[in-house]
């Protein structure tokens, strides 16, 4: 559904809400490793969620590294994907029609039409935070490795 980008960044936000606070910030080899993903591609998705502290923060220096605020914890899920650029999925058509509408149809409008707004609303009314806890709680995964 959104690019490896996108999922890598989700994967990272989720990881970094887990693990890190203000004291104890985590580096990008660790968060690489723990959600599978490429090193330097990480590096390039954790500059974008931390400028401007949208969603991550970090410090510079041999005490640095990324963490997240506890009130960038209770930010929706669709934050990430805004900075990812990648938002417009959730309203596209799900063939890729660029005309697709309610007067002008691809064959699946109608039954995605529900299932889209089901999943803006996930996006929407899902926190980071929320997603980080059910982790700790060991009812899901975010690695393929089952971590």
């Amino acid at each position: 559904m959104f690019s490896k980008a996108t999922e890598y960044a989700l994967r990272a936000t989720i990881y970094i809400a887990q693990k890190s606070s203000e004291e104890k910030k985590l580096g990008i080899e660790e968060i690489a490793q723990a959600i599978d993903s490429p090193k330097h591609f990480t590096a390039k998705i954790l500059q974008s969620l931390a400028r401007d502290n949208k969603v991550i923060s970090s410090v510079r220096g041999p005490r640095g590294g990324f963490f997240i605020t506890k009130s960038a914890q209770q930010l929706p899920v669709r934050s990430v994907l805004l900075i990812m650029g990648e938002d417009e999925v959730l309203e596209k058509c799900v063939l890729g029609l660029k005309r697709c509408s309610e007067s002008n149809s691809c064959p699946m409008h109608a039954q995605y039409k529900t299932i889209k707004k089901q999943l803006i609303a996930l996006f929407e009314t899902k926190s980071i935070h929320q997603l980080a806890s059910e982790i700790k709680e060991g009812e899901v995964y975010i690695n393929n490795n089952f971590l």
